[in-house]
């Protein structure tokens, strides 16, 4: 019977072949100790001189690296190994060998292995930051849909700035110019205006030259918009989606956390509701803290993480002064001089990995945004016709997927986080 190493519990005590690559191995004489892996896991495979045909245990012994084979045997539980199982094995049959595999079991440092990510992706534990990842993009269309949320796709070519900078890869569009998209937020308040609660969830391109440990050029983003909602409301989705993503992990991932040796007690303390500070607050526990920081200067990563490390959840940093924030950012009614947004700071040291706010819904005072932004009438002609016919209170956020995956991982940088990272100095593999 053909099975996958991840079903491979179904059927212990019968005879099962699987199609795998051995990942490494080792052996003791008359035992040989073969570490499989076929993409849905690892398992070992023992394969015992005297139980086998001599042919099969001299191909165990001279098996290398990362060659492929179809591996025959019995399934039987081990408390020792790490999924609970073994297999003790009575064939094998190369497919291919592999020689001379550039990524063995000692150290490499962190270029030589971007050299050779698509080699890298198959080690235990990028394998495993992986599966965290597909678990949370799974988990993140789980929530929308059970919430009613309809998948819409912003288009990745425009011919403007979601947030009018400059750090944007541009190309030729025929004869017009055009950019690759920073965000699909404005085209997914059109869709809000359209159906009511949205999501996009595509890949996003920053051209901004940084090389911190949380900064990709390329990465993915998960964009919800809510016609009707309001700034607090909108505060609520956030919560309850993070805990959501966050628990689906815990549930389904409890393997590839423990190979990541991911402290998951700090994870399951994670669920809403979130605690919630002002920019203000925060400011003023900054100072008490040494940091030397005046109101209306944005938080860098060492403010970030001294305000996380006051908490065990993720915490809202609400109401930003509007000069330091984006032109569609609605101000509070009750104080101009701030809007009504928020960022969601991960614990640990991980940063922002939500920016959200409520837009602005008034045209007058839109249009006074696009003088004081210098924003192009033509280009934005669209955006403003969405408060010109049938305008209401909106509001929406936007997610890093990398440092979502970063935090709840616990990487050290961001490059592990996708499977082909972009990087300032890196466009290969």
């Amino acid at each position: 019977m053909k099975t996958t190493i991840a079903q491979i519990g179904k059927h212990v005590g019968e005879t099962v072949t699987i199609g795998a690559w051995l990942a490494n191995k080792r052996s003791s004489g008359k035992i040989a100790f073969l570490q499989l892996r076929d993409g849905t896991g690892f398992i070992q495979g023992v394969v015992v001189k005297a139980e086998v045909a001599e042919d099969i245990f001299a191909l165990a012994k001279e098996m290398t690296q990362e060659s492929s084979l179809f591996v025959t045997g019995t399934v039987r539980e081990d408390d020792r190994a790490p999924s609970g199982y073994e297999l003790t094995v009575t064939s094998l049959e190369l497919i291919s060998e592999a020689k001379d595999y550039p990524i063995t079991p000692k150290e490499h440092g962190t270029e030589f292995l971007m050299d050779h990510r698509h080699l890298w992706l198959r080690s235990k534990r990028q394998h495993a930051i992986m599966r965290v990842r597909n678990e949370i993009i799974r988990a993140t269309y789980e929530f929308f849909h059970k919430e009613g949320f309809v998948k819409v796709d912003p288009p990745i070519l425009t011919g403007s700035s979601a947030e009018g900078t400059t750090n944007l890869f541009h190309t030729k569009y025929f004869d017009e110019d055009a950019y690759l998209s920073q965000s699909g937020q404005l085209y997914m308040e059109a869709a809000a205006m359209a159906l009511g609660k949205v999501f996009s969830f595509g890949p996003t391109f920053r051209a901004e030259k940084s090389k911190t440990r949380r900064h990709l050029i390329e990465f993915w983003m998960i964009e919800p918009e809510m016609a009707f909602m309001d700034h607090e409301e909108s505060l609520e989705v956030q919560e309850n989606y993070v805990s959501y993503v966050v628990q689906s992990v815990l549930e389904n991932c409890r393997l590839e956390l423990k190979a990541l040796d991911r402290d998951v007690s700090r994870l399951e303390k994670v669920q809403a509701p979130f605690p919630r500070i002002t920019y203000d607050e925060a400011v003023e526990l900054l100072k008490k803290e040494g940091h030397e920081i005046q109101w209306g200067e944005d938080f860098g990563a060492p403010h970030e993480t001294a305000i996380a490390e006051k908490y065990d959840k993720p915490v809202f940093i609400t109401h930003y002064p509007a000069e330091i924030k984006a032109f569609y950012m609605k101000p509070d009614p009750e104080r101009s001089d701030v809007v009504l947004c928020a960022d969601l700071i991960a614990p640990e040291g991980y940063g922002e990995i939500i920016g959200g706010s409520q837009r602005i819904d008034d045209e007058e005072l839109l249009k006074q945004r696009y003088e004081e932004h210098n924003l192009s009438d033509d280009a934005y002609k669209w955006y403003m016709d969405l408060r010109t016919y049938g305008t209401v209170p909106h509001s929406g956020f936007g997610l890093g997927l990398e440092r979502t995956v970063g935090w709840i991982c616990g990487t050290e940088h961001v490059r592990e986080t996708i499977p082909f990272p972009r990087l300032l100095n890196r466009l290969y593999p």
